[in-house]
């Protein structure tokens, strides 16, 4: 990729400023880009070269203090040649050049010294890295890291390297089945992914996004906080992954990874820690995972060179995951236990074409899937022994392709403009295989009367309870435009970034009949839910014991689509040579469509996000750096809650009591106790888009303030710490008391209704609701908090964050950070993990008042404390072995039951409120789950016969095969006043040690 000539000829100050603010490198969140400077001799004729093997080669000029700078270079691995008339004096190989960060690479005329910033080592003399040019709070780790470190192979596990990104405590995953991760107290779905700049987050829940096969990553940029106005969309973090891209050498690699059962430990069984079911299988034996199993393979091959020198470029990786897995189901589920098997095909591709030396194009391709397929069996709990087949499972393909292309045009020596589009396609294809209509789907047979089963649960073969439209999928198109203009000591970047979305046939509907049954038990003597009208069972016959049955019918399949649109300004001013400003104001704008494809959410006026942050380097030597950010970040809503607020939807509950149990599984002698009712008032009605959501509904907003430094200690280490605050000024959930807004309807004199099942508001503030009255005019209600009956909204994280680094000086490479944080309020986001659950924004909290009381307190993402140390140690050229360690306090625990001290459900959502035996119980009442310790190792050896390009590498993780509690079950009460067994009991752990086995060869 070759660069503008004219670039070459440029004065220090012209060039600085044509890309950066005076001599300040210039940094950008998610960019694909990096810069060099550095210091030489003063001398006449003196120059320095920038090359590297994908036909960038720059001369610049040098001041006449001695200094140079680069403008925005492709990352990669370069040489940096000091030239005097044109003769070579000294030279720097393997400078790397990482994403958003600039690299200093010095010469004096004693030692000719090369420095690199944020951890890149040059040479042995090197001093630490310190990036002064960034004000933001980021991670990177390259593709060298990345080979040696000890990390599962997705980019989560490699973005809990970062200070403050912990495991999700609520086992939320992708699409295609990795593990989400939480920022600085956010939800796991207020993160954005990134992948050569194209935005591959999930538009549906926000859960995740497309990212690359793990040997196609260059770097990952990891951004906890303080990112430019020129991108938003997140008020959690960022995971921007930049993949590799072709040289001026073809290379060629192959690798294949195995973890083997046989270095797998069992898994820890769990156990009902509050009292047995009546109908328990195994005594108290919950699930029994040490039955469990796990087989997964991977290879993989790339390549990647010249197809025209100097001219055109490309990279290609491709690999195939497989797993196999026998899991034992807890005894609860209506599967009791599964062999299946994934294969999850990964690729990339990406074009680099100079198609001239001012215009350059970049074409990247990718893909991330998974299909899954299996069969179900019956299982003795008892004999630890698996049965008869049951049912083949359903068959299901996630994930999806993406392709997008960049254009990079330098106009003039101070003008630059960058172009970039792209398109995304995901599935989310589930179809039952050997699917029998004639059956009911059946679960809660632990439930069922025992006088009826003989004390063995009936269930049948049905084993899917919902069907989906096989077309089901999503689709992203992404465009942004760019533009930089150099002028004075400013550089002026002025663009659009602009997002639509569309969620095509989501939902699903009740399988077999059209309903399902759930077997449960009340107390005899209380009602079952007396805001419904459904009684207490003794009131009927055969329900004496309490035992009674719920026919459930659901039914949703709609289509529904969102635009974002955002514009931004920012000046990046080099104030003089020691403070550099970086100035932004961005405006995001935000329209949803419901499933008639009117728009029920309009966000289009200015919602402006101002980014003001420093950097001042102390010593004016990149020895001491103090920096700060503040900056507001608007968060659009995913698509689902058009899904639940905004389509025609059918979710109803009929109860009974029976007399007998047929040999499917199903109720016989049936008494109905109710007719089919509603919570939510979904009985099949197309919401209207006026009354849908509060007049003037504003967007998720978070503020958040940044100050930190970061100081060189000796020539071979970096210190530093930083404070971060953040507070969630905004938020978008569902209430669903219409009788409260009806009633204050009546109160202002209107003979009003509405048909919606909910609302969408703004959390913990005054709403104004639209009705019909009947007439058929559109009325508003408006009510202040205080008549909602919430608490103000409340999520505030605060923490401290200390580093010492070790930078890489061909020997030993380490990192240690400590993190003390807390994340404090009545939400967590748009989820709720206590309890897993992923609808976005349309959880359970907001619902009502009741549903808030007592809400207050630590957040489920709240980690008081965070150790990580992580690095690794180069024996000899054939040896290194490698660690990763993460200690972390756990999550608070957490009760919940029914409401207040008479155990009503005002919801209708069961032991979901704040209350533990009739007592308010705030989050964290309970105290703290334990402190998880996870400790991974390594071992490469590449010997010198195959001249190091033949590797073999062992790693274990989890060595000390700590398979702690992630997650208890907070529901406390089957029905009020009824404990439930499984209150207390273990639904998420650690996963056991196990260990890969992997061999690679690099041609």
């Amino acid at each position: 990729m070759s660069l503008p000539r004219s670039f070459r000829h440029l004065p220090l100050q012209a060039l600085c400023l044509a890309v950066g603010a005076a001599c300040a490198p210039m940094s950008f969140a998610q960019s694909t880009t990096g810069s060099l400077f550095g210091e030489v001799p003063v001398a006449a004729g003196t120059t320095v070269r920038v090359e590297n093997q994908s036909g960038v080669s720059r001369d610049l000029p040098v001041d006449a203090n001695g200094h140079y700078k680069s403008p925005a270079l492709p990352i990669g691995t370069y040489t940096v040649t000091l030239l005097r008339d044109g003769k070579v004096l000294d030279s720097r190989h393997d400078v790397a050049v990482r994403v958003g960060n600039a690299s200093e690479v010095s010469f004096t005329a004693a030692t000719a010294q090369a420095t690199a910033l944020d951890g890149v080592q040059v040479s042995a003399n090197a001093t630490p890295p310190i990036d002064v040019a960034s004000v933001d709070s980021r991670t990177v780790i390259d593709a060298q890291q990345l080979a040696k470190l000890p990390l599962g192979r997705t980019a989560e596990q490699i973005a809990q390297l970062a200070p403050g990104v912990v495991p999700n405590s609520g086992g939320f995953t992708s699409d295609t089945g990795k593990s989400l991760v939480s920022f600085g107290g956010s939800s796991a779905n207020a993160n954005a992914y990134y992948i050569n700049g194209f935005n591959t987050t999930d538009p549906l829940q926000a859960l995740g996004g497309i990212t690359l096969p793990y040997g196609a990553i260059d770097q990952e940029e990891v951004y906890t906080g303080g990112y430019s106005a020129q991108y938003g969309r997140s008020d959690g973090g960022v995971i921007n992954a930049v993949g590799k891209r072709g040289t001026d050498t073809w290379h060629y690699g192959v690798q294949f990874l195995w973890e083997p059962q046989f270095a797998r430990a069992k898994g820890a069984n769990d156990y009902y820690a509050s009292g047995v079911p009546q109908s328990a299988k195994a005594g108290n034996l919950y699930a029994y995972n040490r039955a469990n199993r796990d087989v997964d393979s991977t290879a993989s091959i790339y390549a990647g060179g010249p197809l025209i020198k100097d001219k055109l470029y490309v990279f290609a990786a491709a690999e195939v995951e497989r797993r196999d897995t026998q899991t034992v189901a807890n005894e609860e589920a209506s599967n009791s236990f599964e062999k299946s098997r994934s294969t999850m095909p990964r690729w990339y591709t990406k074009l680099d074409w100079n198609i001239t030396d001012s215009n350059i194009l970049e074409l990247t391709g990718a893909s991330d899937k998974t299909e899954t397929q299996g069969s179900y069996y019956d299982y003795d709990y008892v004999a630890k022994r698996r049965g008869a087949f049951v049912n083949d499972a359903d068959r299901q393909k996630n994930g999806g392709d993406l392709w997008s292309g960049k254009f990079t045009s330098y106009i003039t020596d101070a003008l630059t403009l960058t172009a970039e589009y792209g398109k995304m396609h995901t599935q989310a294809y589930q179809a039952p295989a050997n699917y029998d209509g004639s059956l009911t789907y059946v679960d809660g047979e632990v439930n069922q009367n025992p006088a009826f089963n003989g004390g063995v649960p009936i269930g049948n073969a049905q084993t899917t309870d919902g069907l989906s439209d096989p077309k089901r999928g999503n689709f992203t198109t992404n465009t942004r435009l760019d533009l930089a203009y150099a002028i004075g000591e400013h550089t002026i970047s002025v663009g659009i970034d602009n997002l639509t979305a569309k969620a095509a046939n989501q939902g699903s509907e009740s399988s077999g009949p059209g309903y399902t049954w759930s077997y449960s038990q009340s107390l005899p003597n209380v009602p079952i839910n007396s805001d419904l009208g459904v009684g207490a069972t003794e009131d009927f016959p055969n329900g004496a014991d309490g035992y009674f049955v719920q026919k459930n019918t659901y039914s949703q399949v709609a289509t529904v689509r969102s635009t974002q649109r955002a514009q931004y300004v920012e000046d990046k001013w080099q104030v003089n040579d020691r403070l550099l400003l970086q100035l932004g104001l961005r405006n995001d704008q935000f329209t949803n469509y419901d499933s008639a494809s009117q728009a029920y959410i309009t966000q289009t006026k200015p919602q402006w996000a101002p980014r003001l942050g420093f950097s001042w380097d102390v010593m004016g030597d990149a020895s001491f750096k103090v920096y700060g950010n503040a900056g507001r970040y608007y968060l659009g809503l995913p698509l689902n809650p058009a899904l639940n607020s905004a389509a025609a939807t059918t979710n109803t509950v009929q109860y009974y009591t029976y007399g007998g149990i047929a040999a499917d599984g199903t109720p016989t002698g049936l008494t109905a106790m109710s007719g089919p009712v509603s919570g939510l008032n979904l009985y099949g009605q197309q919401p209207d888009p006026k009354v849908t959501t509060a007049k003037g509904l504003t967007a998720e907003k978070q503020d958040e303030y940044i100050l930190g430094f970061t100081k060189t200690a000796g020539p071979a280490w970096v210190y530093g710490a930083k404070l971060m605050y953040r507070n969630l000024r905004n938020a978008i959930d569902d209430y669903c008391d219409r009788d409260a807004v009806l009633a204050k309807s009546a109160q202002l004199g209107y003979d009003a209704s509405t048909s919606n099942s909910c609302f969408l508001i703004n959390s913990g503030r005054a709403n104004t609701f639209t009705l019909v009255d009947a007439s058929g005019n559109y009325v508003e209600v408006p009510m202040s908090n205080a008549e909602l009956g919430f608490p103000k909204l409340k999520r505030q994280y605060y923490s401290l964050e200390t580093l010492l680094e070790h930078p890489f000086n061909g020997r030993w490479y380490a990192k240690f950070d400590y993190v003390f944080s807390r994340s404090y309020g009545n939400t967590e986001g748009q989820l709720r993990s206590d309890v897993s659950q992923a609808n976005a924004s349309t959880s359970y909290d907001w619902d009502g008042a009741s549903i808030m009381q007592f809400a207050n307190g630590p957040q489920n993402n709240d980690h008081t404390h965070q150790i990580k140390l992580y690095g690794y140690y180069q024996i000899d050229p054939q040896w290194l072995v490698s660690a990763n360690l993460a200690v972390i306090s756990g999550s608070p625990r957490h009760c919940l039951g029914f409401y207040g001290a008479d155990g009503t459900d005002p919801l209708s959502y069961g032991s979901l409120y704040h209350f533990c035996n009739g007592e308010p119980s705030r989050p964290g009442k309970q105290g703290h789950l334990p402190w998880t310790r996870q400790l991974d190792i390594g071992a490469t050896y590449s010997p010198a016969f195959a001249d190091h390009k033949l590797s073999f590498s062992a790693n274990i993780f989890n060595l000390l095969n700590e398979q702690r509690p992630l997650q208890l079950s907070p529901y406390s009460e089957l029905s009020p006043q009824l404990i439930n067994p499984l209150y207390r009991t273990a639904t998420i752990r650690q996963q056991p040690r196990y260990a890969r086995l992997s061999v690679s060869y690099d041609f």
